[in-house]
């Protein structure tokens, strides 16, 4: 399995703990504990302490981004491009994502907001990179 293809499946697990181990957690202990009924999570409301709130910006953080990276491994691996830059990138984007996310769950303080900042642009740079190398 190449490296690409690694390091989207690390994307995806990333995404899928972050609510398993986070939210769905959260939400089955409130629930199990009579501290909140199952319908009491709305997706369209602001619910929740801060930090949870926040750790819900990184779930959807990682779905919206999610597509992209699977959609530039997967035109890769059907184009059968090999090329040790888009390994880099892979690596790069995995690392920058649990990065963005672990400092969002964190902190809502400037200086983090600003780690997250320099996280999601490197995964915004790799991509267009990426992308460019392919189809250039």
């Amino acid at each position: 399995m190449s490296i690409p293809l690694l390091c989207l499946l690390g994307f995806a697990g990333w995404t899928l703990a972050l609510v398993v181990a986070g939210i769905g957690a959260i939400r089955v202990f409130k629930v199990l504990s009579g501290q909140a009924r199952p319908n009491q999570f709305p997706a369209d409301e602001p619910h929740g302490s801060p930090a949870y709130r926040r750790l819900m910006r990184a779930h959807a953080n990682c779905v919206e981004n999610l597509p992209i990276f699977a959609t530039l491994v997967l035109v890769t691996e059907v184009l059968g491009r090999r090329d040790p830059l888009f390994d880099s990138l892979a690596m790069a984007i995995l690392v920058a994502r649990v990065g963005q996310s672990v400092a969002h769950i964190s902190s809502g303080r400037s200086l983090v907001i600003n780690v997250r900042f320099v996280m999601f642009s490197t995964q915004v740079v790799a991509f267009v990179w990426w992308g460019l190398r392919l189809v250039l």
